[in-house]
């Protein structure tokens, strides 16, 4: 079980993500940098196919920003699996920024290709309401991502 979480209050509920520093240092540690300067608030869900995932972390809503800032490819065993939550990239392994995303279901095709950092522990049912589209016209947001300690 994580230590720490990150709670998502989206536009269709809360939604908490526990963090897996021993698969992701790195992406954690930025992560949490991001939450704690509030970079996620009111950044949309941009990319959302139905049967597969729900995109955010572009402040743009463009699918094409992020904090400019890139992280060398953490890739781990971890599967792609329903209440995963892995960052988005480039063509690049070493491209993810501040996108990511969390699998409506496996996507076992995803192993070993992208960063597997966190799960949802709780609001899984919230994510599954996330409206679709690619892009999604007037798109769910983040309205505020905090970090906190997980309770015991």
């Amino acid at each position: 079980m994580a230590d720490e979480v990150i709670v998502l209050e989206t536009t269709k509920g809360e939604v908490v993500i526990g963090l897996r520093p021993d698969l992701a240092p790195g992406h954690v540690a930025r992560i949490k940098e991001l939450v704690a300067e509030g970079f996620y608030n009111g950044v949309p869900f941009h990319r959302v196919i139905e049967g597969f995932m729900a995109q955010t972390g572009d402040p743009t809503g463009t699918g094409m920003g992020g904090s400019g800032k890139k992280l060398k490819a953490e890739f781990n065993r971890q599967p792609h699996k329903r209440g995963t939550v892995s960052m988005a990239r480039a063509a690049s392994p070493d491209s993810g920024d501040s996108q990511f995303f969390i699998c409506f279901a496996d996507a076992r095709f995803l192993d070993g290709q992208y960063t597997v950092w966190g799960e949802v522990i709780s609001g899984m049912d919230n994510v599954d309401q996330i409206k679709r589209g690619e892009p999604v016209k007037d798109p769910d947001t983040i309205v505020k991502a905090t970090l906190r300690a997980q309770e015991a």
